[in-house]
C-alpha cells in the first residue's frame, strides 16, 4: 500500500538542523499519522507522498516550506511584573534559554523563549524554535494502512507525550521541542 491521502503512515524520521540532530523517531515508536490532514508540514507529506513501507527519502526544506522566517514583531520587551507569582517575580524561570507558556490577549496559549533578562524586562521571543532553520529531514515509510475508528480518536502517538491530543494540544507529559505536528 502506497502513501496517500487519508491512510495512516507510520515513518521512522531524523531531523538534523545546523548540523545537529534536533529531533528524531525513538527506536520502534515511529510517527504515525493520517496523511492528508495537515497535522504535518505540506512539503514533508509531499516528499513522502507515493511511497511504500521500506523505502527511504532524504529532503531539505527551507524556512518557507518549514517553520517559516523569524518574524521580528515576535521578538518582544515585556515588563518583568507579568511574570509575579504570589506577589513575587518569578526569578527561576527567568533566565536566558528558558521556555515559558504564555497566553496572548485572546487567550492563545504559545510558547515563549527568553531571549534576554534586564532589571525590569524580559525579552521573549515567540517565533517557532525552528522558524529561520533549514530543515534537513531523513525518513523511512515503515507502514501504510487504511484508517480504523480507533485512529479518529485523537491519540498521540509522536512518542514524545504521554497523553492524548484534543484542540488544545497533547495533554500528559508533552515532550519540549516536539515536532511531531500534534502538541502545540
Amino acid at each position: 500500500m502506497k502513501v496517500e491521502m487519508n491512510k495512516m503512515v507510520a515513518v521512522d524520521y531524523k531531523l538534523t538542523v545546523d548540523g545537529q540532530v534536533a529531533d528524531q523517531s525513538r527506536p520502534g515508536q515511529p510517527l504515525e499519522f493520517i496523511f492528508g490532514t495537515g497535522m504535518l508540514l505540506p512539503k514533508f507529506e509531499a516528499a513522502i507522498e507515493g511511497k511504500e513501507p521500506g523505502e527511504k527519502v532524504a529532503f531539505t526544506l527551507e524556512a518557507k516550506d518549514g517553520y517559516g522566517e523569524v518574524i521580528a514583531e515576535a521578538i518582544v520587551e515585556l515588563p518583568k511584573t507579568i511574570f509575579m507569582v504570589d506577589g513575587k517575580v518569578a526569578e527561576d524561570i527567568l533566565f536566558e534559554g528558558s521556555q515559558i507558556p504564555m497566553a496572548d490577549a485572546q487567550g492563545n496559549r504559545m510558547l515563549g523563549l527568553v531571549k534576554a533578562v534586564s532589571e525590569e524586562t524580559v525579552t521573549m521571543d515567540f517565533n517557532h524554535p525552528m522558524a529561520g532553520k533549514t530543515l534537513n529531514f531523513e525518513v523511512e515509510v515503515i507502514s501504510v494502512r487504511d484508517v480504523t475508528p480507533e485512529d479518529l480518536q485523537g491519540s498521540c502517538s509522536c512518542g514524545h507525550c504521554g497523553g492524548e491530543c484534543g484542540e488544545e494540544g497533547c495533554h500528559g507529559d508533552h515532550h519540549e521541542g516536539c515536532d511531531c505536528g500534534h502538541c502545540h
